[in-house]
């Protein structure tokens, strides 16, 4: 266990400050100013400005300057201070356990036997699951998906999944883990009731999963 690591995840213990942070996570990517999460939380912009430095200070939230106006040159005013969320991950165990080592052999082995199909198949019974019965189903696929922690965002059309959770595997291994999201997705959505409304399809990009949510289209 790194001293950095039980840094950055006691700086959470705070309620106002874990809040700030999932509102800056929730953006996707995008950087946040200290007056939005003012707002988001009902607190004055002093109080969230320091949770926020506090957050940059464990590692967990970086900062840019940028002018949101749009404007440049004389009077344009200074650069405001925007937050996002750092793409360093932190992990805490006590006592300290190796479940990455572990999972690294089994991808590692499911890749060298040509396994991926079972791993799929796998991966879709247990989405299923893992879901709540189509009758206690959430209202909405952005529900389910937040759950199970893929920050879903979007419309009544599409939602990109900000989050991977298993962001360092697919890394290492993309065609292997991406299938095996997919897969995973696809049987959360079945599980729920909700694969008549939502498909899943791939569609890498960075800065996010590589599955999205599609709405089926209705005669």
């Amino acid at each position: 266990m790194q001293d950095e690591d039980l840094t950055a995840v006691a700086a959470l213990a705070d309620g106002v400050r874990r809040a700030a942070y999932r509102e800056v996570v929730s953006a996707g990517g995008a950087p946040v100013g200290r007056d939005e999460v003012a707002a988001a939380l009902d607190v004055g912009r002093t109080l969230a400005a320091h949770h926020l430095d506090k957050l940059v200070d464990a590692g967990l939230l970086e900062v840019t300057y940028a002018r949101r106006s749009g404007r440049t040159g004389p009077g344009a005013g200074r650069p405001a201070k925007l937050y996002r969320a750092s793409a360093a991950q932190h992990e805490v165990s006590v006592p300290p356990r190796t479940y990455r080592t572990a999972a690294e052999l089994l991808a590692e082995t499911v890749e060298q036997t040509r396994a991926d199909t079972a791993l799929f198949d796998v991966a879709r019974s247990h989405g299923r699951a893992s879901a709540p019965a189509s009758a206690a189903a959430p209202a909405s696929a952005a529900a389910l998906l937040t759950a199970h922690g893929y920050l879903p965002v979007g419309d009544d059309a599409r939602i990109e999944l900000r989050n991977c959770p298993f962001h360092r595997l697919a890394e290492q291994f993309p065609p292997l883990i991406c299938g095996m999201n997919l897969a995973l997705v696809e049987g959360l959505l079945e599980g729920a009731g909700l694969d008549d409304v939502w498909s899943a399809r791939m569609e890498a990009a960075p800065g996010r999963c590589c599955v999205t949510l599609s709405k089926n289209k209705t005669d």
